[in-house]
């Protein structure tokens, strides 16, 4: 891929995966805090992994700036800014960054590489999502990491570990069939 043009098939395959995310997002279940366990946090690093650092980021940047401006891809067909600033806000805004760390862990072609650009990329996630929730619930760190990381560490972990099996052999047989170039 160019570094400085993006291609129209560049574009389809940020679509592709702009939508798969969206998709995910309706995985939903509620969580008393407000902020519901979704399989987003899957698929923003699994675009990171499949499509590389450029096209993962722009993806998940992509579906940000939709649901931004009011297309309802959001958890449970949500959108708007009131969103993006709201109590979830802090997870919305870091998933770019999340498929970057996806993108440049999984770029370097080693396995210890991977698992901390997916790691890197979560902690980000968490640390936005607990800035966000303290400033607009308002309230503390400790209920911030209560409400917004713990009950979702036990899945965060298994999210990583399936991106990590799955994200390569998923672009190697996407490459292989030449789906993905």
């Amino acid at each position: 891929m160019n570094s400085k043009k993006i291609s129209v098939r560049d574009l389809c395959y940020i679509g592709i995966f702009t939508a798969i995310i969206a998709a995910c997002a309706q995985i939903s279940i509620p969580m008393p805090a407000g902020v519901p366990m979704t399989l987003q946090t899957f698929a923003i690093p699994l675009a990171g992994v499949i499509l590389g650092t450029k096209r993962g980021t722009y993806s998940a940047l992509a579906y940000v700036l939709l649901g931004a401006i009011g297309v309802p891809v959001f958890a449970n067909f949500t959108g708007g800014l009131g969103i993006v600033i709201g109590v979830t806000g802090g997870f919305i805004l870091s998933f770019p960054f999340m498929a970057l760390a996806a993108g440049v862990g999984a770029s370097k072609n080693n396995k210890l590489c991977l698992w901390v650009g997916l790691v890197v990329g979560a902690v980000v996630n968490y640390i936005c999502g607990m800035f966000y929730f303290v400033v607009a619930m308002p309230s503390n760190w400790a209920t911030a990491f209560t409400a917004c990381v713990l009950p979702f560490l036990p899945t965060a972990v298994v999210k990583i570990v399936l991106v990590a099996l799955l994200g390569k052999r998923i672009k190697n047989s996407l490459i292989k069939s030449g789906v993905l170039i």
